[in-house]
């Protein structure tokens, strides 16, 4: 069974461009929003979360941080998708949780990469 990969950004064509990328490889679930990403990380359990940090409403980060503070789904890696790529950034995300840091624009094996090396684990 293919692991589930969770893609959160509120820009439609991101996640489109992320699905197409992964599809056939994972079983791919969206979210459009942080709200989204929490209910659907709480009732698909994912093997992984790709969020991204400037969204409105709950913003990437809060929604990363509320993932890692729940005990149901704290073991879950997420991974930030942004085009911010300030160290500053980069260790505030992972003082909330972050798993692992992709920076928009990025390539489809960048992506798997990134994937793969947060999926070991779960999937060994």
């Amino acid at each position: 069974m293919n692991a589930k990969v969770l893609i959160v950004d509120d820009q439609e064509q991101i996640r489109r461009l992320v699905v197409g990328i992964l599809n056939g490889e994972y079983e791919v679930l969206e979210a459009a929003s942080g709200e989204e990403a929490l209910q659907v990380t709480r009732e698909q359990l994912p093997d992984l979360v790709i969020m991204d940090i400037l969204m409105p409403g709950m913003d990437g980060l809060t929604a990363c941080s509320q993932i890692k503070s729940d005990p149901a789904t704290a073991a879950i890696p997420v991974l930030v998708l942004t085009i911010i790529d300030y160290e500053l950034n980069r260790r505030f995300a992972e003082s909330l949780g972050a798993d692992g840091y992709i920076t928009k624009p990025f390539t489809p094996d960048e992506l798997r990469t990134k994937i793969a090396e947060h999926l070991k684990p779960a999937t060994a």
